[in-house]
C-alpha cells in the first residue's frame, strides 16, 4: 500500500446522482455513502461521468476509459453498477490493476419494460464485469444471494451493505386512512398502473393518491399511467406529482395515512424505511426484498400488508381492508412505530461499506 491508496477511495458515479430532478433509491445510497465515507476519514475521490447508462455512446465510455486509466495501480475504486456493469470491455482491463468494488443497485437485467434481446445482452455483459471485480456490494440478503445464483459469484466476495435511514418525525397523517402516498419514479418497475387499475375497484370508499417521483424516465409509460387514470376517471383523487426532495417530500409523508408501493422488482425498497421512520405502515408487493425490508416489530407485529406482484386484484382487496377496517387500521400502525425504533441508519450503511473498503485495500491485486 502506498499513500496513493491509503484509506482512499474513487467513486464512479452515474451524471444525474445530484440532479435533483431524477431522485432515485441509487443517487441517494451513492451520495450518503460518499458523504459518510468522507466524514469518518476516507479521502473521497468523485468521478461523475454523465451519459445513457448503461448502454452509453462511444463518448461516454471513451471518458470512463480515461478516468479509470489515469488512476495509479492499486487504487480502490467503487463502481455504480448502472455505470460499470454495461461496459465489460472498459472494466474488465483495469481489474488487474485496480482495487474494484461493484456496487450493484439493481441487475441490469430486472429493469422492466427491457426488450428481451437487450434483458440477454446486459444480464451477459453483467456477468463477465461482476466476475471481474474484486468484490460486489449488494444492498439487501435478497439481492446478494440473486447476484450468486444468477452470475455463479464466489459468495465470499459478495457483500451486503443494506441503506440505511434519517430519523424522523412520527407522521401525523391526514384522517388515519385515506391519504395514500406512492414514492417511485414513474417507470414499468415501480407498478403506479398496477396501483391506479386497483384504486379504480375502490372508488366508491373515500381516499386521495399522491405518486411522487420523477416523470422523465419512461415517458411512454407516464403517458399510459395518465390515459389509464383518465379512463378510470380518477383525475380529481390520483395525483402524478412529479419528484420530491428535502423538506416538500417530509411535507407529503407528514400528511400520508399509507404507503403503497406495487413495485414489479425491488433489491431493497429504500421508501419502506423511509416510511417505517415516520411510524407510516405499509401497503406493498410481496416482490424481492420487500417483505425483509419491511420486517417485523419487536413483538412479531407487521407494519403493514403485503399482497402478491402483478395483482391488482389483490392490491385492491387490501386497499379495501385497510380503509375499511378500524381495528386493522390501528394493528398495524401500532407495529409500524415499533419498526421505527429498531431501523439502522446511514451510519451503520458507512460503517459497513468502510469495513469492506478497509478489507479491499489489504487484498494483493490479481497481477502485478
Amino acid at each position: 500500500m502506498n499513500a496513493a491508496t491509503a484509506r482512499s477511495v474513487h467513486v464512479v458515479l452515474p451524471g444525474d446522482v445530484d440532479d435533483l430532478t431524477v431522485p432515485s433509491g441509487g443517487n441517494v445510497y451513492d451520495r450518503r455513502v460518499c458523504r459518510g465515507l468522507a466524514a469518518s476519514g476516507w479521502q473521497v475521490h468523485e468521478i461523475p461521468v454523465p451519459g445513457s447508462w448503461p448502454r452509453p455512446d462511444e463518448t461516454t465510455r471513451a471518458e470512463l476509459v480515461r478516468a479509470l486509466t489515469a488512476l495509479p495501480d492499486g487504487t480502490v475504486v467503487l463502481l455504480d453498477g448502472l455505470v460499470a456493469c454495461g461496459v465489460p470491455e472498459v472494466v474488465v482491463p483495469q481489474a488487474r490493476r485496480l482495487r474494484l468494488a461493484v456496487l450493484v443497485h439493481l441487475p441490469l437485467a430486472d429493469e422492466t419494460g427491457t426488450a428481451p434481446q437487450v434483458v440477454e445482452e446486459l444480464d451477459s455483459r453483467e456477468r463477465v464485469t461482476l466476475r471481474a471485480a474484486t468484490v460486489v456490494l449488494a444492498t439487501s440478503p435478497w439481492a446478494g444471494r440473486r447476484l450468486v445464483d444468477r452470475h455463479g459469484l464466489d459468495p465470499g466476495r459478495v457483500h451486503v451493505v443494506p441503506p440505511g435511514v434519517d430519523p424522523a418525525p412520527l407522521a401525523p397523517g391526514t384522517d388515519g386512512a385515506s391519504r395514500l402516498l406512492c414514492v417511485a419514479s414513474v417507470t414499468p418497475r415501480k407498478g403506479q398502473d398496477l396501483l391506479v387499475r386497483a384504486l379504480g375497484s375502490v372508488g366508491d370508499l373515500p381516499w386521495s393518491c399522491v405518486c411522487a417521483g420523477p416523470l422523465r424516465r419512461d415517458p411512454g409509460y407516464v403517458g399510459r399511467l395518465r390515459a389509464l387514470i383518465g379512463t378510470l376517471g380518477l383525475g380529481d383523487r390520483v395525483r402524478l406529482a412529479g419528484p420530491y426532495t428535502g423538506g416538500r417530500l417530509a411535507a407529503l409523508y407528514a400528511a400520508a395515512d399509507l404507503l403503497v408501493l406495487p413495485s414489479r422488482a425491488e433489491t431493497y425498497g429504500m421508501v419502506v424505511t423511509e416510511a417505517l421512520a415516520r411510524g407510516i405502515p405499509v401497503l406493498a408487493t410481496a416482490v424481492d426484498a420487500v417483505p425483509q425490508t419491511l420486517g417485523r416489530a419487536p413483538d412479531g407485529g407487521v407494519p403493514g400488508l403485503l399482497t402478491p406482484p402483478e395483482d391488482p386484484r389483490a392490491l385492491a382487496d387490501a386497499l379495501r381492508r385497510w380503509l375499511g377496517e378500524p381495528a386493522l387500521r390501528r394493528r398495524i400502525k401500532t407495529a409500524a412505530r415499533a419498526r421505527r425504533d429498531t431501523l439502522d441508519g446511514w451510519e451503520t450503511t458507512v460503517h459497513r461499506l468502510g469495513n469492506v473498503l478497509d478489507e479491499l485495500l489489504r487484498r494483493p491485486l490479481k497481477a502485478a
